[in-house]
């Protein structure tokens, strides 16, 4: 491989089943190579990038044309304004030229206005060199991560290609995405979850090509991105292998493949038994006919036009606890009673 970064430390504790809860689970064995070359303190996505090569193509020369710019800016700028601060030094080494101050000999009027124009000179100048010089540099020399040229230049433009997103700070401060704390919930891994499901949805991963990916939570790894094709070059690995393969390190199982279809099965069948706890409450209080009046007004309120909204719920809400009132029944507590959930959940 062409990087190599800290390989896990930690060997994964056995457990009964042999394998970490639910919804992840041990990475594919092939990615192995590429996993190892990984910082343990980041998230990682996989995912191949079907977009057309043309497309791709006229993708990627934006950011090159806009870096262009900034080296012909700067080209044009040291041009302009190097005389000016070749004169400064040479005054300052007591060569005496246009910009040398007599200052005994100046007025305040003329004094101020000459240190406010250095002054404002001096900030833009350091402005360009500290804000906008990296780009072009990072771009095309990047080491750490590699660079977008290194990465075209390995690559080219295909038909596939493996993307690979790195999170950034957020991911260094996750915590335990595995262990449930004291309380019986887990708040990391719940927003782990989110921030990687908002990043792998459906209309992302479809609607937009590898390079426009990057984001306030999200950057690109060049050198992952060369590696994997590489590994697929070499056949160590088909580019299926990368087909949305999201990673995360944990101190106990080490590295992590999250299976989000997995989460959402879960999730599915945590709803279907609160249902049913709901249901068997009711009939041991002899109120099961207000389990299908229940079903009832839910189903009627999200069939209509407009979709199951804020106000829809709301009216739902409604409905129910009024139904629920007229049998002396307090809908809140005895769906909390039963289920052990806020009742929220019995009525979105």
């Amino acid at each position: 491989m062409a990087r190599q970064r800290k390989v896990a430390k930690s060997t994964p504790v056995k457990r009964k089943d042999g394998g970490p809860p639910a919804p992840y689970k041990r990475p594919p064995e092939v990615l192995q190579p590429i996993i190892d070359t990984f910082d343990e303190r980041s998230v990682y996505i996989m995912h191949i990038d079907n977009k057309p090569r043309d497309f791709k193509r006229k993708i990627f020369m934006v950011p090159v044309f806009m870096n262009l710019a900034i080296v012909a800016l700067f080209a044009f700028r040291v041009y302009y304004i190097g005389p000016y601060y070749l004169s400064l030094v040479t005054s300052a080494m007591g060569y005496w030229n246009e910009t040398t101050m007599f200052v005994e000999e100046m007025t305040w009027e003329e004094i101020i206005p000459e240190v406010g124009r250095r002054t404002l000179t001096f900030m833009f100048d350091t402005l360009l060199a500290v804000f906008l010089w990296p780009w072009p540099i990072e771009f095309c020399f990047g080491q750490q991560h590699g660079n977008p040229v290194a990465w075209r230049r390995a690559v080219g433009f295909r038909s596939r290609e493996v993307v690979v997103r790195r999170s950034r700070k957020w991911g260094e401060a996750l915590g335990d995405v595995v262990n449930d704390g004291e309380d019986g919930t887990n708040a990391a891994r719940s927003y782990f979850l989110a921030r990687v499901g908002a990043a792998t949805s459906p209309m992302v991963l479809g609607d937009k090509t590898g390079y426009v990916l990057m984001d306030g939570d999200w950057d690109l790894d060049w050198g992952a991105m060369m590696d994997a094709t590489t590994m697929v070059d070499k056949k160590m690995a088909a580019i299926e292998a990368f087909t949305l393969v999201i990673l995360v390190h944990q101190e106990e199982w080490g590295w992590l493949c999250v299976d989000l279809k997995g989460e959402a099965l879960a999730q599915e069948d945590d709803r279907r038994r609160q249902v049913y706890a709901f249901r068997d409450a009711l009939a041991n209080a002899g109120k099961e006919d207000l389990f299908y009046r229940w079903i009832e007004i839910v189903q009627f309120e999200s069939s209509q036009p407009g979709g199951f909204g804020p106000e829809r719920q709301e009216l739902a809400a409604q409905q129910i606890r009024e139904l629920f009132s007229k049998e002396g029944i307090d809908f809140d507590q005895f769906w909390k009673d039963s289920v052990g959930t806020d009742s929220a959940m019995g009525i979105q």
